[in-house]
């Protein structure tokens, strides 16, 4: 008889890693015909034991890259570890891609800007003025390419572009902050560990581009509070210089908040003096102006304001501007 845990990393390793990571299916299938690892896997609570989860978490205690019999060796061998740091973390996919999806949204806001970012984990994606940006088109010419006011960035974002192409610039960045309920220190070796430890094995680039991203951050940190976002959002909003356009980002985050919270943080950044950014599933929220699809919607909703801007990977891998252009944009 199957139990919870073999269900759901033998479905793991059946649908969803496939394609994307070679050495996760192997894992996964290997943990669905292993009663040992499996026991352990079991006094995880249920919330924290996703696979892509549970293989960060070992990765960022040690665990090699290799074959399931030495990661196997590994996780019997440091359980207690493995439990205790998998009741304490969640998923965060601090993703700096993301910023290539939201540059088109962050070009249609003048002047200086302050940046506040819910979810914000190590604050990658508060740092759109210090990364590279290159923008091809579906045959993959670059026909956009943008480099930081001092210069090409050691982190470039890389994305495609499908239909017209609205005037893009790096926007100016006067100051930073962001809330998360566990924000992650750039500069701890730890949590840089974490971080590259949810990057799954064979995505290619990903790691080297969140690794050169936490070098930029940790040498510059952002200010960032702990805690719940709708609790805290207002007062740090506040703190924001008055002589910048207060900009709060919500990438990939609404999503993990409950209903209720979601429609009231929303509603709490309405009523702010500040440009709301989000990059989400298209069902995550009933705001959308104009209305969206959920069905026939393709990627996550980039939108200023709650008004619908492009659909886009939701990794920034690719968008599409869906808006009107100004009359002199390509």
């Amino acid at each position: 008889m199957t139990d919870a845990v073999q269900e759901r990393y033998a479905r793991f390793a059946r649908d969803e890693a496939p394609g994307r990571s070679a050495l996760y299916v192997e894992w996964a299938g290997g943990i669905a015909s292993d009663d040992a690892v499996r026991a352990v896997l079991r006094r995880i609570p249920e919330t924290r034991r996703q696979p892509p989860l549970v293989f960060a978490v070992t990765r960022m205690l040690g665990a090699p890259l290799a074959a399931y019999p030495q990661w196997r060796r590994f996780v019997l061998q440091h359980a207690d570890d493995i439990v205790v740091e998998c009741a304490r973390r969640s998923l965060q996919t601090n993703e700096p891609l993301r910023l290539a999806a939201l540059l088109p949204v962050l070009s249609e806001i003048p002047g200086p800007v302050a940046l506040l970012e819910v979810g914000a984990a190590a604050g990658l994606c508060l740092y759109p003025d210090r990364y590279s940006y290159r923008v091809a088109d579906e045959h993959g010419e670059v026909r956009v390419a943008l480099d930081p006011v001092d210069g090409p960035s050691s982190v470039v974002l890389e994305t495609r572009v499908s239909g017209p192409l609205p005037p893009l610039r790096i926007p100016e960045v006067v100051w930073r902050a962001g809330i998360d309920l566990a924000p992650l220190d750039a500069g701890d070796e730890r949590d840089r560990r974490w971080l590259r430890g949810l990057v799954w094995p064979g995505e290619t680039g990903r790691d080297e581009r969140i690794a050169a991203a936490l070098d930029i951050v940790a040498a510059d940190p952002p200010r960032l509070v702990a805690g719940d976002a709708l609790a805290s959002i207002e007062a740090l909003a506040a703190s924001a210089p008055n002589d910048a356009t207060l900009v709060i980002t919500t990438p990939g985050v609404l999503v993990h908040i409950p209903w209720a919270s979601r429609n009231a943080l929303v509603a709490t950044i309405d009523g702010l003096d500040a440009r709301w950014i989000t990059i989400d599933p298209p069902g995550v929220l009933d705001v959308w102006e104009p209305p969206v699809d959920a069905d026939d919607w393709p990627g996550f909703v980039v939108a200023l304001d709650g008004r619908v801007r492009a659909a886009a990977d939701p990794l920034g891998r690719w968008w599409e501007w869906r808006a009107a252009l100004p009359a002199n944009a390509s």
